[in-house]
């Protein structure tokens, strides 16, 4: 009788340390869960701030392309384009101009389509973003740009030929 009742005090420590392999698995799988997660965040985090550096390029880029196209305009003719890819091909005077080396893709929105700020003539003024998120660069804006501060979302950063201090 002896000799069982230490057969049933062996399994029941090897049942409870099986549980404790098992329940040490989980903790393990659920950190490692855990720590993925957070990677891809800050992945996610690193990403968006690289696309908002891009918008910010891509944005003086259009920017001095409609500054490029007013101060190149021959006159009697328009200040601003009325299309973008009048920055393109510039056929206002006899020899054609590029103020714009292409229509750039919206590093937030991954499209091509850009917010049109018009004039009251319907020429094109400025461009914004399409989209709605709420930017993580909220200051220390570079000094062109310091009308950015505190925007609510990519489509309040306007870029627009009267922005510019000459």
């Amino acid at each position: 009788m002896t000799r069982i009742a230490l057969s049933n005090q062996n399994l029941s420590v090897d049942h409870r340390q099986r549980g404790i392999a098992y329940l040490s698995l989980l903790l393990l799988v659920s950190l490692m869960a855990i720590a993925s997660l957070a990677s891809v965040t800050v992945t996610s985090m690193i990403e968006r701030r690289q696309a908002e550096e891009e918008l910010l390029f891509i944005g003086s880029q259009f920017q001095s392309a409609l500054i490029s196209y007013a101060n190149s305009t021959p006159p009697g003719m328009p200040r601003n384009p009325r299309n973008l890819d009048d920055l393109l091909v510039d056929r206002r005077s006899s020899l054609p101009r590029r103020h714009l080396r292409k229509i750039y893709v919206d590093p937030i929105t991954k499209t091509t389509d850009w917010g049109i700020i018009l004039a009251v003539d319907r020429s094109i003024i400025g461009i914004h973003s399409m989209s709605n998120q709420k930017p993580i660069k909220i200051d220390h804006f570079p000094t062109q740009f310091m009308y950015f501060k505190g925007a609510a979302g990519y489509k309040d950063w306007v870029f627009r030929i009267e922005n510019v201090r000459r």
